[in-house]
C-alpha cells in the first residue's frame, strides 16, 4: 500500500506514469506527485519501454490529451500554469513529437534532404554545412545521406528520404549515375529538387555549379605563362559535367595560346586514390613525358606528386602541377599546391537558398541555374 510522502493517506493516492525509471504517484488530498526513494524500473514489471506519447502525458497530469496537444502547440486558449505544467512534464517523460505524423497532418515535413557522394574530402561536408546554416536559420531539419559512389545506395537513399516525407532535396549525384528515374520520383510526389555540383541533365530542375570552363581556362592559361608547354590533364569520370566544362577548358586555353591538343595527354580517373596514381604513372611513362599536368581536383594533384617525388621528378622545374578545388592540404603538402579555389560552403548555401525559396513557392517558377566563380591561387607547384 503506497502512502503519500506529505499526508500520510492512502485512499487518495494514484498511479500517474512512469518518470525516469520510477513510478510517478499523485495525492489527490495533497494535489502533488511524487515518486518513491529506492523503487526502480526494475521494481516494476509491467512497464513496458516506449516513446513518450501526449497520451502520457495527460495520464501523468490526469487531463484530457486534447488538453495536452493545445498546450504543445501553444494555443492561446490553455491556462498558462496549464501549460507550463504540460511543457515540464514533457520534459520529465523525454517526450519527442512524432514528426511523421505531423507531415501527415500538415502535408509538410519541415524536413530536407541533402545526398552527396562522399565524405573522404573536405568538399562535401563544407557544402553540407552551408546547407544546413541556411536549412535551420529558416527552421528546417536536414537528413544527410551519403551514397559512397555507389549508384545502388543512392537509389536507396532516394527512397529512404520519399518514405521521409521531405520538403525537397538537394543532390549531388554519384560517378554510376546513368538512370535517373529514383531523382524524377520527387518529381512525381510534388518534391522539388536541386542539383548541386554534379548535376543531372535530363531534368529541368534548379542547379548550383561553379564555372569549371573559367576555373580550368585560368589554371592552364597559368600553366602556359610559366613557361610550360606540353601540358597534359587528368579528367574526372566522363559522365559527369564538371569533367566535360574542365576539360573544354583545358583545350580552349592551349588553342587560344596555339599549342597543339595531345590525346595521349589526357586520362581520365575514377577520382579514386588508386586509379589517380594509374593515371599519373600513366603520364609520367610515356616517352615525351608532360612538363606539367592540369588536375581535375586537388587530391588527383597530390597524389600526381607523391608519385613524381618517388621518381626524383622535380617539382615545379621539372614538371609543373594544378590541381582543382582548394583543399586544406594543397597549402601544407610541400611543395604547396597551385590550384583553382571553389566558394565551397557558398555552393551549399546558395543551393539550400534557392530549395526553400522553391518550397515557399509551391514548387512554381522557372529553374535557377546559378554559376559562382572560381579564383586561382597561386603556390609553388607551378612556379618554373
Amino acid at each position: 500500500m503506497i502512502k503519500c510522502i506529505r499526508c500520510s493517506h492512502v485512499h487518495a493516492i494514484t498511479k500517474s506514469g512512469i518518470v525516469r525509471g520510477k513510478q510517478r504517484y499523485y495525492c489527490k488530498d495533497c494535489n502533488i506527485y511524487f515518486t518513491l526513494p529506492g523503487e526502480t524500473e526494475a521494481e516494476i514489471p509491467q512497464l513496458k519501454k516506449h516513446m513518450t506519447t501526449i497520451v502520457d502525458i495527460a495520464k501523468a497530469l490526469n487531463i484530457s490529451k486534447s488538453t495536452v496537444s493545445r498546450a504543445l502547440h501553444e494555443h492561446g486558449d490553455i491556462n498558462p500554469q496549464t501549460r507550463a505544467a504540460v511543457l515540464e512534464m514533457a520534459r520529465q517523460l523525454d517526450y519527442q513529437p512524432n514528426l511523421l505524423a505531423q507531415s501527415l497532418v500538415k502535408s509538410k515535413s519541415n524536413t530536407i534532404g541533402i545526398i552527396v557522394p562522399e565524405f573522404l574530402t573536405y568538399f562535401f561536408p563544407t557544402i553540407i554545412m552551408g546547407a544546413q546554416q541556411v536549412a535551420e536559420q529558416a527552421g528546417y531539419n536536414v537528413i544527410i545521406c551519403q551514397s559512397q559512389e555507389s549508384y545502388k545506395t543512392e537509389v536507396a537513399n532516394a527512397n529512404v528520404l520519399l518514405a521521409n516525407r521531405v520538403d525537397g532535396v538537394l543532390i549531388s549525384m554519384t560517378k554510376e549515375t546513368k538512370k535517373f528515374d529514383h531523382f524524377k520520383a520527387f518529381e512525381r510526389h510534388g518534391i522539388p529538387v536541386v542539383f548541386f555540383n554534379r548535376i543531372c541533365d535530363e531534368m529541368d530542375t534548379s542547379r548550383v555549379l561553379v564555372n569549371d570552363y573559367e576555373g580550368a581556362l585560368k589554371a592552364v592559361e597559368h600553366l602556359i605563362k610559366n613557361g610550360y608547354r606540353n601540358i597534359a590533364h587528368i579528367g574526372g569520370p566522363p559522365a559527369l559535367l564538371i569533367t566535360h566544362n574542365r576539360l573544354n577548358g583545358y583545350r580552349d586555353a592551349l588553342e587560344k595560346h596555339k599549342l597543339p591538343f595531345k590525346k595521349e595527354l589526357v586520362v581520365h580517373c575514377d577520382l579514386s586514390k588508386k586509379d589517380a596514381i594509374h593515371c599519373a604513372e600513366k603520364l609520367l611513362n610515356l616517352k615525351h613525358k608532360p612538363d606539367a599536368v592540369f588536375c581535375v581536383n586537388d587530391p588527383v594533384a597530390i597524389q600526381l606528386m607523391l608519385v613524381a617525388k618517388k621518381r626524383k621528378i622535380d617539382i615545379p622545374s621539372e614538371l609543373g602541377i594544378v590541381g582543382f578545388s582548394n583543399d586544406p592540404i594543397s597549402e601544407v603538402i610541400e611543395p604547396a599546391l597551385t590550384t583553382v579555389q571553389q566558394p565551397v560552403a557558398d555552393i551549399g548555401r546558395s543551393a539550400a537558398g534557392i530549395l526553400l525559396e522553391v518550397i515557399k513557392k509551391g514548387g512554381d517558377g522557372v529553374p535557377v541555374h546559378q554559376s559562382l566563380k572560381t579564383t586561382l591561387i597561386v603556390r609553388e607547384s607551378s612556379g618554373r
